[in-house]
């Protein structure tokens, strides 16, 4: 048996040992739930806590200090003052800008310019992807060509017309064209996403829905930008496809959903579904820990309809730093 000495112990802990072990269970040494005790237990449990939570705050950092803004959310704003709206973004603190209508945009792409707004991605004439009017996707490549004088990254398909997702060949169509045209677009440093809404997730023949389509047949080049509240509405859950599709996924829009909604859903909701960030159901802290594990690149705060945009997302974004 060892002695004291040899263990390095010394009078005091000893003393303080012996005092508080009362006996042995199964093996396991046992100390009696004093106050004391209680104490030293509420605060490591309370240092763990805080430790994980500031784990998840650094995780999420680099999407709050960089946070965009998709300007859909402000195109009625933008059509009666665009100079003025896009002041108003800069000065609630979005870093970053993604228009819509490119190659259509020089005006909001101006405009954020001056302001010092980040441009990395937009939304463009979808239509010059996934239906070609010639196999050399020449409209397409003009608008390639534009994005990459402008120094853009990203080019996004933000929709799919009723015609072109009745049935999973429709998909399939769609996600063959979007590999040719993500192949094209690739040669000139851009990366081309498709941006989901709900109907994509509808089950059609044998339970197969058009996402899973599009997640079994789009090629290494074709990524995804995840829209979470049409994904939460799809009846998913954020975080689980974020994890799903790790290394797929290039960019997030960041919205909440009004609680009562029912999911599944895969038509119409009412406006006041969309809501500002942290007034849902979604929660947007696990959201970008998420991301980041799965290597997303930018995240935009998005809400489709509001009775007043510019109100609401200036509370999206003060929510994002309580975070």
């Amino acid at each position: 048996m060892h002695d004291r000495k040899q263990r390095g112990g010394s009078p005091a802990s000893a003393l303080f040992f012996a005092d508080h072990l009362r006996g042995v269970r199964d093996g396991r040494i046992v100390f009696p739930m004093n106050r004391r005790n209680f104490l030293y237990t509420g605060l490591a449990a309370t240092l763990a806590l805080q430790t994980q939570r500031l784990f998840a705050l650094e995780g999420g950092a680099a999407y709050r200090n960089n946070i965009g803004i998709q300007l859909y959310t402000l195109r009625n704003e933008l059509k009666a003052d665009t100079a003025a709206t896009l002041k108003a973004v800069a000065d609630a603190g979005y870093k970053q800008v993604e228009p819509f209508g490119f190659p259509d945009a020089d005006a909001l792409i101006k405009g954020s310019q001056d302001l010092g707004l980040k441009i990395n991605s937009t939304h463009f004439q979808w239509e010059s992807a996934t239906k070609p009017k010639d196999e050399s996707f020449s409209d397409f490549l003009k608008i390639v060509e534009k994005a990459k004088s402008l120094g853009l990254t990203h080019l996004v398909v933000p929709y799919l017309q009723d015609g072109d997702r009745k049935t999973l060949d429709d998909y399939k169509r769609v996600a063959g064209n979007l590999n040719k045209a993500a192949a094209k677009a690739k040669e000139a440093g851009i990366q081309l996403c498709y941006h989901n809404h709900n109907f994509e997730f509808q089950p059609l023949e044998g339970g197969k829905s058009g996402f899973d389509i599009f997640t079994e047949e789009f090629s290494k080049d074709m990524k995804f930008e995840l829209d979470l509240f049409w994904v939460k509405l799809g009846g998913i859950e954020p975080t689980d496809l974020i994890a799903k599709l790790a290394g797929r996924v290039e960019q997030l829009h960041l919205k909440d959903l009004k609680e009562g909604i029912k999911t599944p859903e895969f038509g119409k909701v009412p406006n006041d579904a969309f809501k500002e960030l942290g007034n849902g159901i979604i929660k947007t802290e696990p959201i970008l820990v998420a991301a980041e594990k799965a290597g997303i690149k930018h995240c935009h705060v998005e809400q489709d309809q509001s009775p007043d945009a510019l109100a609401s997302i200036k509370q999206s974004i003060s929510y994002l730093k309580t975070l």
